[in-house]
């Protein structure tokens, strides 16, 4: 799956080391992997009745009213703060390409970050009124290859900063952390 969070695996594999880092990634994927298996086994764990939704799984679980009192504040804190977390992180990315645009311009000026979450936002509020994924392919593959994009500008620029600055770096591969515990969670704060 890609999303939000394959941003930081870079991060997460430089802080942690080689070792560490594939055994973190690796475990990710196997709890990933459980999560997705239990719940496709939920998914019509009754014999006639299908749970296709969180809350029609907390009600057979927890009973009519409480099984709606314990899942959907959940649901909604989720999906609220996912909300403003992929808002925020669009306006600023909004904002970096608008800053590295104009980094040389004269004829450009500041602008506050809130109008490009207000612009990212406005821009996800149309999208958001398609009818069906089926309507937005075209973004899907415009997503695809600018992830493909990315890793591809990544690797070039490290290879063409390494060749054109002829530069014998020695690259530190240890941990950064002093203490066994620095090392195991240096990952979730870089």
């Amino acid at each position: 799956m890609v999303g939000a969070g394959v941003l930081s695996l870079p991060s997460a594999m430089a802080s942690l080391g080689w070792g560490p880092g594939v055994v973190i990634l690796v475990l990710s994927w196997i709890i990933t992997l459980y999560t997705l298996w239990q719940m496709v086994e939920m998914h019509e764990m009754v014999p006639g009745k299908r749970f296709d939704r969180y809350h029609e799984l907390g009600q057979h679980a927890f009973g009519e009213k409480l099984g709606l009192w314990i899942v959907v504040p959940q649901q909604l804190i989720c999906e609220v703060g996912v909300d403003i977390v992929y808002m925020v992180t669009g306006g600023k990315s909004l904002q970096k390409i608008h800053d590295l645009v104009c980094q040389h311009r004269k004829d450009c000026k500041n602008i506050k970050t809130t109008y490009f979450i207000m612009i990212f936002a406005s821009v996800h509020f149309v999208l958001s009124h398609l009818p069906n994924f089926n309507a937005i392919s075209g973004i899907s593959l415009a997503a695809a290859i600018m992830s493909l994009s990315y890793s591809t500008i990544a690797w070039v620029a490290s290879v063409d900063k390494r060749v054109h600055n002829h530069v014998d770096v020695a690259v530190e591969y240890g941990y950064k952390a002093s203490t066994s515990a620095g090392n195991v969670f240096n990952f979730s704060m870089p």
